[in-house]
């Protein structure tokens, strides 16, 4: 006979573990059979043993008796130890796929589910790591995780830069700290033959979106000539690339003033001449952009998460309409709209939707679609980990009435 688990019991009502043997990683509140295992015995971010309503070992997984979402699955296999070698074999594993994909150390070390760490992040800039920690299981078990980590890439710093809606959600206070050795101010990328500076504490996320990078570089295609508006700028991801490959003018559009400064500093270090900046709001510059009657050949619509609850959804997916609706205006025939989304809570075809909405008043047609790069790998049981979407869009051109034949 096994040997008795080293963790504490969870067990599922009956009929509830048909999700997880499909594949999934999440286990709800409302699924556990909280009569012969009391949530409220476990200690929060600890880890369990998840069991069907027969008893049958389902897999280890870090708990949280006081969230909606109590339980994330870390291994099918119940008799491993959830230890510093668990993680650092993991970490191996998500290290080796990436080396093989990029040559360069510069891409997202771990994404969450699809890498079998769900609630964390790990974002890679060469010598540096940048953590995010969604959950109370990860946040606790950070000590093991930067030691492994440590052992592995020998990183000259780590830092935990944890923050927004889902810490709430599991009770964590906003984090940014150093856990390892020293974060420079700026961290260095280097992406689409550009180099960048981020900021890792003051900037959004970990300072840069990687899951945009072969969306970049696919864009540098239609550059040449073309004058490209950006309207979620941040700090050049997008604007800069496609000014050095070849775009006549691009206009750079951000909220956010510190972004601003650092995306500007970018373009001088990639010596891009032709790019001014809008300091603003994104649709109040759209609107007045098109009061001014000008138009652009190449136009990015890569918004924050504008659906962050779904109780923001009916909002939210208007608000991805008017911007798309906004854009389509400003877009000159012959032009290149692309339009994505972040928002876990919009699928594609939603915004599929709302993009044929407001492109009901033109003449437009989709000639591609666009995702997270191969750093930010999907697990194929777990829809929520395919998060990116976006659309490429070119607005048709009239051709030129023919020309009367003389007599």
């Amino acid at each position: 006979m096994p040997s008795a688990s080293p963790y504490p019991i969870l067990r599922l009502r009956p009929k509830e573990d048909r999700r997880l043997r499909a594949g999934h990683l999440w286990i709800y509140s409302n699924e556990i059979d909280v009569q012969k295992t009391p949530l409220s015995a476990i200690t929060p971010g600890s880890v369990c043993r998840m069991e069907d309503a027969q008893g049958k070992a389902l897999g280890l997984a870090h708990v949280n008796p006081h969230t909606l979402l109590c339980a994330r699955l870390l291994s099918r296999d119940p008799h491993v130890s959830i230890d510093e070698d668990f993680y650092r074999t993991r970490l191996q594993q998500a290290l080796l796929m990436r080396e093989r994909l990029f040559s360069a150390p510069f891409y997202r070390l771990v994404h969450g589910e699809g890498d079998g760490f769900p609630g964390l992040i790990i974002d890679r800039y060469e010598d540096y790591l940048v953590l995010q920690a969604g959950s109370l299981g990860m946040d606790r078990d950070l000590p093991m995780i930067t030691a492994a980590l440590q052992s592995l890439l020998r990183p000259a710093g780590i830092l935990l830069k944890a923050s927004g809606a889902a810490r709430r959600l599991e009770g964590l206070a906003d984090r940014v700290e150093v856990l390892f050795g020293h974060i420079p101010e700026r961290l260095e990328v280097w992406e689409n033959d550009c180099l960048f500076q981020v900021d890792p504490r003051g900037g959004q996320k970990t300072g840069w979106f990687y899951d945009h990078r072969a969306n970049r570089r696919r864009l540098r295609d239609f550059a040449q000539g073309r004058r490209v508006l950006d309207c979620f700028a941040y700090v050049g991801g997008f604007a800069i690339p496609l000014s050095k490959a070849g775009a006549s003018a691009v206009t750079a559009v951000d909220s956010s003033a510190p972004a601003l400064v650092i995306l500007e500093e970018n373009a001088q270090r990639n010596e891009v001449a032709n790019l001014r900046s809008i300091h603003g709001d994104a649709m109040e510059t759209l609107h007045n952009l098109r009061d001014r009657g000008e138009q652009f050949d190449l136009i990015v619509l890569d918004p924050p998460a504008l659906i962050k609850s779904k109780k923001d959804f009916k909002e939210g997916s208007i608000a991805y309409r008017r911007f798309n609706d906004m854009a389509m205006r400003l877009l000159s025939p012959g032009g290149i709209l692309f339009s994505a989304s972040c928002s876990h809570h919009l699928n594609r075809e939603t915004l599929l939707s709302q993009i044929a909405f407001a492109a009901q008043r033109g003449d437009y047609q989709i000639i591609g679609e666009g995702s997270q790069d191969m750093d930010h790998p999907v697990h194929p049981a777990v829809p929520e980990s395919n998060y990116l979407k976006g659309f490429f869009i070119h607005r048709r051109e009239a051709l030129p009435e023919e020309a009367e034949e003389t007599a």
